[in-house]
């Protein structure tokens, strides 16, 4: 059975969840998709439309990524192999933040 696409309302619940989580009201961005003339700031409507768009357009494609498995490996482990950590460019940083 194939997934049944979200509707609009569901996406901006689920993006403005997320965006909560990170602090980010989207009420305090004026209402309607007209710019505020002062500050430049965009309107909500218009916002939540560009992320909606982005989350149909790029989310799927991001999630279904495969890192690619070392050459030689066997076809059947290729999936497991790809999951391996990407490399890191500054890996003392990272090892730091692990502890």
């Amino acid at each position: 059975m194939a997934a049944t696409p979200p509707t609009d309302a569901e996406l901006n619940t689920m993006i403005r969840a997320r965006l909560a989580s990170l602090g980010i009201d989207l009420d305090q961005l004026p209402a309607g998709t007209t710019a505020d003339p002062a500050t430049g700031s965009p309107g909500r409507d218009s916002v939540l439309a560009s992320l909606r768009s982005f989350v149909r357009g790029s989310v799927a494609t991001l999630a279904s990524f495969q890192m690619p498995a070392p050459a030689g490996s066997d076809p059947a482990h290729a999936a497991a192999l790809s999951q391996q950590p990407a490399p890191m460019l500054y890996p003392s940083i990272g090892t730091a933040w692990r502890r």
